[in-house]
């Protein structure tokens, strides 16, 4: 049997994203749309609603 182990274990490092913004496709209305409620989410300290408006740009449903 082991010797249990009595302090605790390393810390999990985990990558910090510094992904960039996704652009808006120019003509696309809906990638418009998006980065304009993430300007305006971002203006108002929502990094929610950011992040959300980020990933629908990149999951954009025409597949640009």
């Amino acid at each position: 049997m082991s010797k249990p182990r009595t302090y605790p274990s390393a810390p999990v490092t985990l990558p910090l994203r510094l992904d960039p913004d996704p652009t808006p496709v120019p003509g696309c209305a809906g990638c418009t749309e998006l980065a304009n409620v993430r300007d305006r989410a971002r203006a108002g300290g929502d990094m929610t609603t950011v992040s959300d408006c980020n990933v629908y740009l990149r999951r954009h449903p025409e597949g640009h």
